[in-house]
């Protein structure tokens, strides 16, 4: 892990934070791989990895993106903590808009349930759109991690943004399992479900890469720009993952797994960062 921290330290943050969210786009794409050997995925299992999901994304934005703003801010007491309560409610407001904007179709609803503009496109571009919403904010999050780290803000280095960019990775996993595997019970063949579904995370690099030039060429923002991107992820946990946790009788697993992801995360980055 040494050697990994003295690579990433000697490179571009814009390179870092390109490098760090192909890693997790290469994660997607093992996970959409699970195609080519199953059909189908026991729901247990499968609401068990999406807490998890859930539960590494509420993790990661505290623990890696609200704590380092709040840090980082001047001030005391209520003057302190705004920076971060107004980037917090940015980035939950943006998903909002695009959620109520952008079409698309979560994972075990009917296609009467789509979401977004109304639209007349094939429930599988829905389903891949859903999770590429999804995957926005989390490539923003190591964007702007990575941006922080490399002009020395308290509270952000580059281990920490490592350790956000494997927690995240871990948890693209089943995303990509998520997306593949309906396409295919849908009928469409294993190579177009595992495209599909790999394709889902291309959003992520693209947004780190302008999350890290961002705060790099906007240094003042960076309180509100981690806290922006934690306001979107919990905004994607509550609006979209929790809910479907709870759609089948396998909920207990779910928080289980949402438990375990948390706590996955919080070791990753107080270990790491």
């Amino acid at each position: 892990m040494d050697k990994l921290i003295i690579f990433f330290e000697g490179q571009d943050p814009v390179l870092q934070a390109l490098y760090a969210t192909l890693f997790t786009w290469l994660v997607t794409a093992a996970g959409a791989s699970f195609v080519f050997f199953f059909k189908k995925m026991n729901r247990a299992i499968f609401d068990g990895m999406l807490g998890f999901t859930g539960g590494v994304m509420v993790a990661a934005s505290f623990w890696s993106l609200l704590s380092p703003s709040i840090e980082m801010s001047e001030g005391e007491g209520f003057v302190k903590v705004m920076p971060a309560a107004i980037g917090f409610l940015g980035g939950a407001l943006f998903l909002y808009s695009l959620d109520k904007v952008l079409p698309h179709l979560h994972i075990n609803l009917r296609p009467d349930e789509a979401e977004g503009v109304k639209t007349e496109w094939h429930r599988s571009i829905l389903l891949v759109l859903a999770i590429t919403l999804h995957n926005i904010p989390e490539g923003l999050a190591i964007g702007v991690l990575f941006g922080a780290a490399a002009i020395g803000m308290d509270g952000a280095t580059v281990g920490g943004a490592i350790a956000l960019a494997i927690g995240i990775g871990i948890q693209n996993f089943p995303e990509g399992i998520a997306v593949s595997m309906p396409l295919r019970r849908q009928g469409l063949s294993r190579w177009k479900s595992f495209n599909y579904g790999q394709l889902s995370a291309i959003v992520e690099p693209v947004a780190a890469v302008i999350g890290a030039w961002a705060v790099i060429a906007f240094q003042p923002i960076l309180p509100y720009a981690l806290a922006f991107a934690a306001g979107a992820m919990i905004f994607v946990v509550v609006e979209e993952v929790i809910p479907e946790t709870q759609r089948d009788k396998f909920t207990d697993i779910a928080v289980l797994g949402f438990i375990g992801g948390f706590i996955v995360m919080m070791v990753l980055d107080v270990g790491l960062g």
